[in-house]
């Protein structure tokens, strides 16, 4: 990788395909959530080493509760095993992880392990990995709302406090805006994702499905973020090497 090249400070990644890369394989469908946890071990180990500073990761949807229970439960305990085993490599480059999202409904011991994984890498601050799951974009809003209505209405904020930057500070994180959304598999939507922070955000939608992005796939987004002519309220603003 070009050493020159202008890396976004704040990536999403919707990761999408997992199910639709097993079929076509032959495969049930849990196995390509299985696939990607590798897929997403290497990436995240590859975008420390880049130097990306934020990355938000759309791992489950508000909406996927509605799939297949029998999918949802290997899910929930993909995760578990996920971030209690094989996420290990987190301290290693500094890597500390939040997450956005609903609690509710999600099960006793995911919330358990999520908790702990965030607790032992509160320290670190090389590269931020913001985990959505049970998220949704429009849950957030709803959420954020109702959270500064009650600071309003027990006298802790004046209507004058509420600005963008108050707003987005009472998010589920505190994170910057969006640089960069990719979303695997060539679907060209948003899926509730982060619609608030991304609002000036570049898009690339690769053909790959998620277990088949590797670092080499990410590379080859990095650099079609350099031809981008970035453009904040009609001023352009061209992403160069420095």
């Amino acid at each position: 990788m070009n050493e020159e090249l202008v890396i976004p400070n704040h990536i999403g990644i919707i990761m999408d395909g997992n199910g639709r890369w097993a079929q076509e394989r032959g495969m049930i469908r849990t196995m390509g959530h299985k696939t990607a946890v590798g897929t997403l071990k290497k990436l995240c180990v590859h975008m420390a080493d880049m130097g990306v500073k934020y990355a938000s990761l759309y791992a489950f949807s508000t909406e996927n509760f509605k799939r297949d229970i029998k999918e949802v439960d290997f899910l929930m305990n993909l995760f578990i095993e996920s971030f209690k085993k094989e996420f290990t490599f987190l301290k290693e480059k500094k890597v500390r992880v939040v997450f956005s999202g609903r609690r509710e409904p999600l099960p006793e011991k995911v919330l358990e392990a999520m908790d702990q994984i965030v607790e032992e890498t509160k320290e670190y601050s090389d590269l931020v990995l913001n985990i959505c799951l049970n998220y949704g974009s429009h849950a957030e809003i709803v959420d954020m709302t109702k959270k500064v209505c009650e600071m309003y209405q027990d006298g802790e904020i004046s209507l004058d406090d509420i600005n963008e930057e108050f707003i987005q500070k009472n998010m589920y994180q505190d994170l910057p805006p969006l640089d960069y959304v990719i979303r695997t598999s060539g679907e060209l939507r948003l899926s509730n994702f982060m619609m608030y922070q991304a609002s000036y955000a570049e898009f690339y939608f690769p053909d790959v499905y998620f277990p088949d992005f590797t670092p080499e796939e990410f590379d080859k987004a990095i650099e079609v973020f350099q031809k981008r002519n970035r453009r904040f309220g009609g001023i352009k603003n061209e992403v160069k090497s420095s």
